[in-house]
């Protein structure tokens, strides 16, 4: 190692990692029973996450007929609203407008100005 790497800040931090890494392994007994309990706890909450999930996705799958119904029922009554609306010839129209102004109750002036 040269003097120019020693200097290097990226290069002392992963040294200090290291050192720090190797004082943290569990050489004693208690050690290894407290890493052996967090492993068993993640694996637990792991398993208790997986259950949750697979409870919720049940669930979802036991509604999917209701929401099925509720749309169904829902397109059945915008269907019958649409044929209503064909019914009455209104569908599908422009809103209606003053027919004053398009069919043309204007009146005519005289130009009095001379040519």
């Amino acid at each position: 190692m040269s003097h120019r790497d020693t200097r290097n800040a990226a290069w002392q931090a992963a040294n200090q990692w290291r050192a720090k890494a190797t004082q943290t392994r569990p050489d004693s007994l208690a050690g290894t029973v407290k890493l052996f309990f967090t492993w068993l706890l993640f694996g637990a909450m792991m398993i208790v996450a997986m259950v949750l999930g697979l409870f919720l996705l049940l669930i979802g799958w036991a509604m999917m007929p209701f929401v099925r119904h509720k749309m169904k029922k829902r397109m059945d009554a915008m269907r019958a609203q649409q044929a209503t609306d064909i019914g009455s010839g209104s569908a599908y129209r422009e809103p209606q407008r003053p027919h004053d102004a398009l069919e043309g109750s204007y009146d005519v002036k005289k130009d009095d100005t001379p040519r």
